[in-house]
């Protein structure tokens, strides 16, 4: 062994772990090539979405997609090559998908861009600090474990029925129902017959544990939306051509390749500007927002893929845990500085792990690519809502598996957890179902004598939340 591979070999305890460098390298593939779809998927959201002033991601008139995309791949390699070299486990890191929902639907609805990642950012210093100062125990142990899948579970649940909007299977209607399928209860589209394709498809590859699977049914449909194009010549969705495609229409490029600058992305946030655009009450419940839901999804994260890469002691701890945590909170800053949204540990780094991938090698590998996909980000424009939806879908599901860990025959946490579950798609709001499953769970302990079972810092939580859905009355009541 030269003298260079035995200092990346003790640098990252391959050997000590059990593997080789030719197994690490070949599961930081196998990492990327199961979530890259991010790189597609994370734009689709964020950089269609118009903000309160009406403009788009880096004061466009216009989504986009290709800048967005060349972001989310930079920021995701930048943060993938820290984990392996800092926390030095088989761990990459991306825009979260669900908290990118609620950036998008939640919190630029009522604020600017600038002042929304700012927000992000803002979120990522507080969660670094809990790592550093020890407090994140105290957060985790304040929130009840049921209610945090829960949280889990009604962003699946979200990010699903998105996915169902955008790609025009589910349709607002003027009268009657509120939602129907397809155009008049209809699936009388090629574009729907695509995304319907699309989703069985994506489903059966899922079903059957293929890797890479979410990422090989985003560029299947896409392939199939370009040919069905070429022959049906759908056009682009409009209210006069309602059975057109959603986004983009599916064409072959004009380039396969081409440079994004994804560093004009960071001047684009504004960490304080919020505070004055919203009352500080709904900036402070935002923040939080986005805290609990990234910190937990973390822990879960982690600790999940860590047991299965070997990794995780009688404790339940990591080597390096500190460091670990550490890195995914700076994720979650550097995504709001670059203006793709948080970003955090995937559950997807399973998929190296299972190919062998032991240290924080097969992460650095999996960094690489993503700085590689940076210059293929113009391929994001030929992708239409059509076929990036089944991903949306599947991936909803696949977040939606772990509600087998509630226990809905107590009713002290079912019901609160149904509350924060079911509410999220239903009022297209995150927070408005951790509001509730916190409110509820709350008034039920309270009714049934067992107040001194809530933790302290759930009391200051819920009574924000209090104060958050009283908003309106109070201002009515006082004229603001």
């Amino acid at each position: 062994m030269s003298d260079t591979s035995s200092s990346i070999d003790r640098f990252f305890a391959i050997s000590a772990r059990g593997s080789t460098v030719s197994r690490e390298v070949r599961g930081g593939l196998a990492t990327f090539f199961t979530m890259a779809y991010i790189v597609v998927l994370n734009p689709i959201i964020i950089a269609t979405g118009k903000d309160v002033q009406q403009q788009f991601i880096g004061d466009g008139s216009s989504p986009n997609l290709p800048l967005v995309a060349a972001g989310t791949a930079f920021v995701a390699g930048v943060l993938t090559i820290l984990m392996g070299v800092i926390g030095r486990v088989p761990f990459a890191m991306a825009a979260g998908l669900g908290l990118n929902a609620f950036v998008t639907f939640n919190i630029a609805s009522v604020m600017s861009w600038e002042e929304a990642m700012g927000l992000v950012f803002l979120e990522g210093i507080i969660i670094a600090i809990l790592v550093l100062t020890g407090f994140r125990v105290a957060v985790f142990n304040a929130i009840p474990s049921q209610l945090k899948t829960a949280i889990s579970v009604g962003i699946g649940l979200f990010i699903a029925l998105i996915g169902f909007v955008d790609a025009g299977f589910v349709r607002r209607v003027a009268a009657g129902p509120p939602l129907e399928m397809g155009i008049h209860n209809t699936l009388t589209s090629w574009p729907i017959f695509v995304f319907v394709v699309g989703l069985l498809a994506t489903a059966a590859l899922v079903a059957r544990k293929v890797k890479g699977a979410i990422l090989i049914g985003i560029v299947g449909t896409t392939v199939l939306a370009i040919i069905v194009e070429s022959i049906a010549k759908a056009g682009q969705a409009t209210d006069k051509n309602p059975g057109g495609w959603m986004l983009n229409v599916p064409t072959l490029p004009d380039q396969l390749v081409g440079f994004h600058n994804p560093l004009v992305l960071f001047k684009e946030f504004d960490p304080f500007g919020a505070f004055s655009r919203v009352s500080v009450i709904l900036a402070v419940l935002f923040v939080f927002t986005l805290l609990i839901t990234d910190f937990f999804d973390t822990m879960g994260t982690v600790v999940g893929v860590g047991r299965q890469a070997g990794l995780v002691d009688a404790n339940g701890m990591l080597p390096r845990t500190r460091e670990i945590l550490l890195v995914d909170s700076i994720g979650a800053a550097a995504g709001g500085a670059g203006s793709v949204s948080s970003n955090t540990t995937y559950i997807e780094s399973a998929a190296g792990v299972g190919e062998g991938a032991r240290t924080g090698l097969a992460s650095v590998v999996t960094g690489l690519l993503f700085l590689v996909a940076i210059f293929f980000a113009p391929l994001v424009k030929v992708v239409p809502y059509e076929a990036a939806a089944p991903a949306l879908i599947v991936v909803g599901f696949l977040m939606m598996t772990s509600i087998r860990e509630i226990d809905f025959t107590d009713f002290e946490i079912a019901i609160p957890a149904f509350l924060t579950i079911v509410i999220m798609p239903f009022t297209y709001s995150i927070s408005n179902g951790i509001g509730a499953g916190f409110l509820s769970y709350v008034l039920i302990k309270i009714v049934k004598g067992k107040g001194r079972e809530i933790h302290p810092l759930l009391w200051v939580v819920t009574a924000l939340f209090v104060v958050y859905f009283a908003l309106g009355p109070i201002r009515v009541l006082f004229g603001v």
